[in-house]
């Protein structure tokens, strides 16, 4: 649940005047504190998500675009679907304070305020079953181009299916005792604070349970067979080392996009327990600061930033190993050369064809045993 509905619920009663209304009804220095941060984050997430997404495309009709690189550029396309939708959305609620968009605006943005969450919950989902199949099942990766498309075009469903009830559970409500003051929450939509509970746990498991259970069994079961096939004392030397039987792309994935899992654990994990301590004893967690509420919510929201990040840092180290690995074929390659150079003057020098005659002792040694060639004599 957003850290602004629960400081909305905060608030059983307001007087009439704007002055005398309570601290997160009005707009103060945690608002402002919003509005830059989002907007930094905006600005970061734009430009990475932006240029990781070019990258990709620009391998479209290579042969370098794996299945891999196809759920990249989808994780891309939902952060930049938080970046675009989710964002300036908070960024113009901290500036209102109270909602401005009326009521069907109200249910549209609140049901793209968690679509690209749940899209990046779900390929992650689907980076996780992929390289799980790459390394565990090779001999089941028959028709895997097929079996990609098909987990992402399911992860955009069950996105759209799972945000749909934000569309029915929020609304626009006036506030009680100031009529002037509207507000996109979920107030009397829930019957008991059950269903609510029930909901909000829902959206728990979904979108961060779930995932994060698939993701560290499928990454351990990796880690496991890696472990175990660095130890196989077998003959196939390629089986001998978990790094020989992947490859050093493969591995090189591996490790970007278990990264890329651990940044999503990182970023909201700390929402999370703090949502389920919410939900769990509402009394006790209505005492934390308004404003480390809203920092969870916007640490969580740095995952989007962190995704390119975490792909830029790789493929540049790549890139820088490979600028290495060029300049030491040059190198090499030069120094070959020169000495190809040094030994064909120094062959030139000691051939027979540096002089426009044979040497006396090979011609001699060329003449049969009691023959004579006088015309050759003749220009020795």
């Amino acid at each position: 649940m957003s850290p602004r509905v629960l400081s909305t619920m905060n608030a059983t009663s307001a007087p009439m005047n704007y002055e005398d209304l309570s601290l997160d009804m009005r707009f103060n220095d945690g608002h402002v504190v919003s509005i830059v941060t989002y907007s930094v984050l905006l600005i970061v997430s734009a430009i990475g998500n932006i240029t990781v997404l070019a990258l990709l495309l620009r391998r479209r009709g290579n042969a370098a675009r794996t299945r891999i690189n196809t759920m990249l550029i989808h994780l891309a396309i939902a952060d930049l679907l938080v970046t675009f939708l989710m964002m300036p959305l908070e960024i113009g609620w901290s500036v209102t304070v109270s909602w401005k968009g009326g009521d069907v605006m109200c249910r549209i943005m609140s049901f793209f305020r968690v679509f690209g969450l749940y899209l990046s919950s779900f390929i992650l989902i689907c980076i996780s079953v992929d390289r799980y199949h790459a390394v565990l099942r090779p001999l089941q990766m028959i028709d895997i181009d097929r079996r990609g498309r098909f987990m992402i075009a399911g992860s955009w469903i069950c996105s759209a299916l799972c945000s749909a009830p934000q569309m029915v559970v929020f609304h626009v409500q006036t506030h009680p005792h100031v009529r002037w003051y509207e507000q996109c929450v979920t107030f009397n939509t829930f019957p008991t604070c059950t269903h609510e509970l029930t909901y909000s746990l829902f959206g728990m498991v979904v979108m961060y349970l779930f995932p994060l259970i698939v993701i560290i069994y499928t990454y351990t079961s990796i880690l496991a067979e890696m472990y175990r096939r660095s130890k196989d004392t077998t003959t196939d030397r390629i089986r001998r080392s978990s790094l020989g039987f992947l490859g050093r792309a493969r591995v090189r994935t591996l490790k970007m996009t278990i990264i890329i899992v651990l940044v999503f654990f990182i970023c909201w994990t700390p929402y999370y327990v703090m949502s389920l301590w919410y939900w769990i004893d509402r009394v006790t967690a209505k005492k934390v600061d308004l404003r480390i509420q809203r920092g969870l919510f916007i640490f969580a929201c740095t995952n989007s930033c962190m995704n390119p990040i975490v792909y830029g840092a790789f493929n540049i180290r790549k890139g820088h190993k490979d600028v290495l690995a060029s300049q030491k074929i040059a190198n090499r390659s030069s120094k070959d050369s020169a000495n190809e150079m040094a030994d064909r003057v120094s062959l030139h020098r000691s051939s027979p064809r540096s002089s426009g005659r044979l040497p006396v002792q090979t011609e001699i040694n060329l003449v049969p045993a009691g023959k004579s060639t006088p015309s050759r004599s003749r220009a020795l």
